[in-house]
């Protein structure tokens, strides 16, 4: 069953613009229940809305955690208008019959349900997998968790900064002589949700051949150990853990971060034809026949001396020179941009990677959307996140809910 009421109030021009179906996306008619609450999980049910998916976000009455996280625009949660975009809200407190009654029938009438509840949570709660699945065989159903479903670390809590420091990926980050460093993004929280959409869609497509549902365990320690491919890669071949270089590449050079006049730039240079052409380029034929410098590898073993050089060179020069002398040389170059430089961008705005939206109360947001971009499909839907409970009303009369669970 369908939600008809709400797919005949996004064809009228008149109505909310979260409800539209948008039947030109590639996941339109996909309907997703979201219990999930943060970043993860509202992170995968907020990419699968981009694409068209009718994504109903389930709160308890006091709402997600992140409605009350900063930096805040009018009142209302920057972080949580990003994450919940393209979503509609329906208050239910699962703690009461009647409210675990009203969620458990929503779900027999999803396609995907995504919680992040800690592992055994959402069974006692009466939503688990095994609950949902004898009402609605062909369910999908993703688990986003710390540690995954199994395993030993399983009910451990797990935060962004903790799989950092558990995965590798702090210890691996920083100065050879310094401390381990934490990324700038909360990096496991984000490629998990990443994961767990690609999950979904996975398991929609097999769906469709064999017509089951399945439980799509993802554990943020797997992703984050999966998203540090190059260092599981070095690690498999080698049997020993990567140690931390600094603002460079572990195994090639020049490849890395380097001094100008006025800052600071990034080179990446990978094979021999480019480091002769550097070599020429910076006028300093001589390191293109320097046996110190005569292979990738030995090119790596003496860094500190090619960075000097290097730098000899571009220290008498500002970013944008060095920028505007190795581009033309063809040589991969670039200045190290902030987040609002990155954002106002012409190659940002080209590709919208923000879309000015109206938000509850009139005023302009500047919400991101999924970057991938299809030839068959109209551009991504991209709708302000729901006041709390928003939708409560909407949906239940779509439902045909009787008036009594309005409070549940």
């Amino acid at each position: 069953m369908r939600l008809q009421a709400i797919e005949e109030q996004a064809l009228d021009p008149s109505s909310d613009s979260t409800h539209s179906p948008h039947s030109d996306l590639p996941l339109a008619g996909i309907r997703v229940i979201d219990f999930s609450r943060v970043l993860a999980g509202p992170y995968c049910t907020a990419l699968l809305g981009d694409l068209g998916a009718e994504v109903i976000k389930i709160e308890p009455p006091g709402g997600d955690d992140y409605r009350a996280v900063g930096p805040f625009v009018g009142g209302r949660s920057g972080l949580f208008a990003a994450m919940n975009r393209n979503k509609q809200s329906i208050v239910i407190d699962l703690k009461t019959a009647a409210g675990l009654e009203l969620a458990r029938a929503l779900c027999a009438r999803a396609d995907v349900v995504v919680e992040n509840f800690r592992p055994g949570v959402a069974d006692k709660l009466g939503i688990g997998y095994e609950a949902l699945r004898a009402l609605n065989p062909s369910l999908v159903y993703a688990s986003v968790s710390g540690f995954g479903q199994t395993g030993p670390e399983s009910h451990r809590p797990a935060y962004d900064i903790i799989l950092q420091a558990m995965c590798g990926l702090m210890d691996a980050t920083g100065a050879p002589d310094g401390a381990p460093t934490m990324l700038g993004e909360a990096v496991s929280d984000a490629v998990s949700g990443l994961f767990a959409s690609w999950g979904v869609l996975a398991a929609l497509l097999a769906r469709e051949k064999n017509g089951r549902g399945t439980h799509v365990d993802v554990s943020m320690f797997d992703a984050t150990l999966s998203l540090s491919a190059t260092l599981v890669a070095r690690y498999a071949a080698t049997g020993r853990a990567p140690q931390r270089v600094g603002n460079r590449h572990p195994s090639s050079a020049p490849f890395g971060v380097y001094r100008a006049a006025d800052g600071f730039y990034v080179v990446a240079v990978l094979n021999n034809k480019l480091f002769h052409t550097l070599a020429e380029t910076i006028n300093c034929p001589e390191m293109a026949h320097d046996p110190r410098f005569a292979d990738d590898e030995s090119r790596c073993r003496f860094e500190p001396a090619l960075r000097a050089g290097l730098e000899a060179w571009s220290s008498g020069l500002t970013v944008a020179e060095v920028n505007r002398v190795l581009g033309a040389a063809g040589i991969p170059v670039a200045p190290i941009r902030n987040v609002r430089q990155a954002l106002e961008s012409e190659q940002a705005v080209h590709r919208g990677l923000l879309t000015e939206v109206a938000g509850p109360d009139g005023s302009t947001l500047r919400l991101p959307s999924q970057p991938v971009k299809f030839s068959g499909y109209g551009p991504n839907r991209v709708a302000p996140a729901p006041e709390l409970g928003q939708h409560t009303g909407a949906i239940l009369a779509a439902h045909e809910f009787s008036k009594e669970k309005q409070h549940a």
